[in-house]
C-alpha cells in the first residue's frame, strides 16, 4: 500500500493563501490520505508583506488545527515547517533558530522570487548547511531560470541542495514552461522528492494525475524513492547526493 510523505503542503487553516477554513484543511488532508499520503507536514508561507507569520503564530495555528484532525479520525501523521521566502528577514530567522525548520531540524524548505534566481543566493544556502540544516528548494520547476537551462540546477544539487517537485506540475497545474522544466529536471534525475504543494482539496486531482505521469516516466523504483525514501531521508539528515 503506497505511504508517501508529503514535504510541502498548505493545509492550516486562514494563515496564507491554502485552505481558508478548517472543514476545508480537514478535507484536504482526506483526499491526501485517500491519495496515499500517510505523512503531511504543513509549510504555510512565512513571506513578510504578504504572509506575515512567525513562528508562534504558526505553531498556534498548527496547535488549533490538531483536534479537528484528531476529531475528524484521520490516520495521517502530521507534522509542522514552513515554506521559508528567501529574504533578508527570513535568513535572518532561519539563522536565529526564529524559522520552522522540518521536524528533526535537519533541514529547511525555502522559496525564492522567480525571476531573482542566481548563483549568489548560495552563500546564504551554505550559511544554513553550515548551520546543520539542508536547504529544500521549492518548486523549482516554476523559476524562470530554470526554463531553459538547468546548469543553475545542477550545481545547487552537486553543491548538496535538495530539489523539490510539486507534482501538479508534471501535468501542466502551474503552465507549459513549468511542465517543460519539470520533465527536463526529472529525466536528468535533479529531483530528490516530490510533494503536493496543494492549497486546496480540489488540488489533489492535479497532483494525482501528476503522479501517475511520474511513475510512467520513471519505473516504480525511482517513483517510491521521490514519494517515500526521498521525503524521509529529508527528515532523517541522511540525504545522499553521490
Amino acid at each position: 500500500m503506497p505511504a508517501y510523505i508529503d514535504l510541502h503542503c498548505h493545509w492550516i487553516a486562514g494563515v496564507d493563501d491554502g485552505v481558508r477554513t478548517i472543514g476545508e484543511g480537514i478535507a484536504l488532508l482526506k483526499a491526501l490520505s485517500q491519495a496515499g499520503f500517510s505523512h503531511i507536514i504543513a509549510t504555510p508561507h512565512m513571506r513578510p508583506g504578504m504572509f506575515d507569520n512567525e513562528r508562534r503564530d504558526l505553531e498556534h495555528a498548527y496547535a488549533q488545527m490538531l483536534p479537528h484532525v484528531m476529531q475528524a479520525g484521520l490516520d495521517v501523521q502530521l507534522g509542522l515547517s514552513c515554506e521559508h521566502f528567501f529574504d533578508d528577514v527570513v535568513y535572518g530567522r532561519i539563522m536565529s533558530g526564529q524559522g520552522l525548520a522540518y521536524p528533526g531540524e535537519r533541514a529547511v524548505l525555502v522559496e525564492f522570487a522567480g525571476d531573482h534566481l542566481s548563483s549568489a543566493l548560495l552563500e546564504g544556502l551554505f550559511d544554513i548547511r553550515r548551520k546543520g540544516m539542508r536547504p529544500v528548494i521549492a518548486h523549482p520547476e516554476r523559476y524562470r531560470a530554470c526554463f531553459g537551462d538547468l546548469t543553475l540546477m545542477e550545481d545547487w544539487v552537486d553543491r548538496g541542495l535538495v530539489l523539490l517537485m510539486d507534482g501538479g506540475a508534471m501535468v501542466g497545474k502551474y503552465g507549459r514552461a513549468p511542465q517543460k522544466a519539470a520533465e527536463r529536471m526529472l529525466e536528468a534525475g535533479l529531483y530528490y522528492a516530490v510533494c503536493s504543494d496543494a492549497h486546496r482539496p480540489e488540488d489533489v486531482a492535479q497532483v494525482v494525475a501528476g503522479l501517475e505521469r511520474i511513475r510512467a516516466l520513471v519505473g516504480d523504483e525511482e517513483f517510491d524513492f521521490l514519494l517515500k525514501e526521498g521525503p524521509h531521508r529529508v527528515l532523517t539528515g541522511t540525504v545522499d547526493l553521490g
